[in-house]
């Protein structure tokens, strides 16, 4: 399907991809999301894709011109209600008529909700495919998350059609990706110490996956451009952690 590899090509750049998830706002107020359009302004040269709602997308006036690849998210819920119980807010037609070059699905393994979820997931993946729309699947386990609940995780993207999928990151990320069968990126999570946070991108890189969806540790800094141009260097350029630092902070001055 050369339209879904055209639009894939977008987001996985050679292969790798630096994305940015600011679909948060559904969930709870974050903060660092109060103008989007200010963000995207700040990191669009440095990353590949961002992850947005299609009420952002409506209204904001920077995307028509950006060169950044546009993931229309198509699932939400909220703190005030059960989080967990993932519900699809809008469509794959609406994100192509958005100008979307994909969309992502949220699924929670082990949610009340779950055999709905599932049956969501593997509908909107054929409809993908029907249109060359890549999907991206955030899929997370309920409860405790290690080697194995994340492998499972991972393995049900796959198996329902994802094109790409989001996990939580662990140590033995290598055999995530094994299993997985298409490419990984990890969650950035919790916004976190910086050294931490792009010693864990470096550590799933080295494991196989191919890049990285951070939201927090992005739009919650103090200086999210500087983030962004860090972990460009790591995931599309190679550069070590402690090499880029260094170059970013020298080029800064």
């Amino acid at each position: 399907m050369i339209g879904k590899r055209r639009r894939l090509g977008r987001i996985l750049r050679n292969g790798r991809t630096v994305i940015v998830p600011m679909d948060h706002g559904i969930t709870k107020p974050e903060v660092g999301l109060e103008n989007i359009d200010s963000l995207i302004g700040l990191i669009e040269n440095y990353v590949d894709a961002v992850v947005l709602h299609k009420g952002v997308v409506k209204s904001s006036e920077i995307l028509q011109n950006s060169d950044v690849a546009l993931i229309i998210h198509l699932s939400a819920s909220t703190k005030l209600g059960k989080p967990e119980n993932k519900k699809l807010v809008t469509s794959v037609e609406k994100a192509i008529a958005l100008g979307a070059d994909g969309v992502s699905v949220h699924v929670n393994i082990g949610a009340e909700n779950e055999g709905e979820q599932l049956e969501k997931l593997g509908l909107i993946s054929e409809i993908c495919d029907s249109y060359g729309m890549p999907l991206l699947v955030m899929s997370y386990p309920k409860g405790e998350r290690n080697l194995n609940t994340v492998k499972h995780a991972a393995r049900v993207a796959y198996e329902l059609g994802a094109d790409i999928v989001k996990v939580p990151f662990v140590e033995e990320m290598d055999e995530v990706v094994e299993y997985a069968k298409i490419p990984v990126v990890i969650a950035g999570g919790g916004k976190t110490a910086e050294a931490d946070f792009f010693r864990m991108v470096e550590k799933a890189l080295i494991c196989g996956a191919a890049g990285v969806a951070a939201g927090r540790n992005v739009f919650q800094s103090e200086n999210p451009t500087r983030v962004v141009r860090i972990l460009h260097k790591i995931v599309h350029e190679g550069v070590r952690f402690e090499e880029v630092v260094s170059y970013v902070e020298g080029s800064d001055r």
